[in-house]
């Protein structure tokens, strides 16, 4: 039997994976990207406090929501049940939806380096249930169901690590200082959970991410003269 202490801290084991897997001290290089934001500031689409809240918020509506979200939630349904050909079906499915060689690299990039980490930490399954090459979000997904998460905290878990990256690519780009970051964090924190919300309401037919300015402004960036992130 179960008893409620041995049950909490298993909660609590669970919530401290978590926060090792969304920090910005894990070794896998999310820092180096910027996701065409830094390409947005040289073309002046967005330059300050207002216009990024406003950036962030389109991306999170038309793009985490109707992508990576509902897939993270799809991929833990499919690690439950040891589904191998529908994790690989997906993780193709998000690779799709990469409109960029850059978005693509990113992806590819993040998911060896989480690939290496987890073998570092015995965690990596021994069977075939992951693909060869799987990406970023598919090994999240597989990292957040191995540390006994609940699908809704590790999409809740997913969009706070995408909206820290993004606000640390603009305090290094931008005139932004930290405070002000913790602004938009705090208008938009509602926002992440209501993406949540939504995300696992979706059916397969609605997915996919509606992102024309993010994809530009990501290819314009390969060939961005003057840029800190990698392109």
């Amino acid at each position: 039997m179960t008893t409620p202490m041995a049950t909490e801290s298993q909660n609590d084991l669970a919530l401290l994976g978590l926060l090792q897997l969304v920090s910005p001290a894990l070794p896998i290089g999310a820092f180096a990207f910027s996701q065409g934001l830094e390409s947005a500031f040289e073309l002046g689409w967005v330059d300050g406090e207002e216009s990024l809240t406003e950036w962030l918020s389109g991306v999170l509506d038309d793009g985490l929501t109707r992508c990576e979200l509902p897939v993270i939630a799809r991929l833990f349904e499919a690690f439950e049940r040891g589904d191998a050909a529908d994790v690989a079906e997906w993780d193709a499915w998000l690779g799709a939806t990469r409109e960029t060689a850059e978005l693509a690299a990113e992806d590819s990039r993040l998911g060896a380096s989480l690939t290496r980490l987890l073998a570092s930490l015995e965690l990596l399954p021994g069977d075939e249930l992951l693909p060869s090459g799987a990406g970023y979000v598919t090994l999240f997904a597989y990292t957040a169901f191995k540390r006994s998460l609940r699908p809704r905290q590790a999409l809740l878990g997913f969009g706070w690590a995408w909206l820290e990256n993004q606000l640390a690519v603009a305090c290094k780009a931008l005139p932004l200082g930290h405070t002000a970051a913790q602004r938009i964090i705090e208008r938009l924190r509602p926002a992440v959970s209501r993406a949540v919300d939504e995300a696992l309401t979706l059916d397969d037919e609605a997915l996919g991410p509606v992102l024309p300015g993010v994809a530009l402004a990501s290819a314009l960036h390969e060939t961005q003269y003057s840029r800190l992130f990698r392109s």
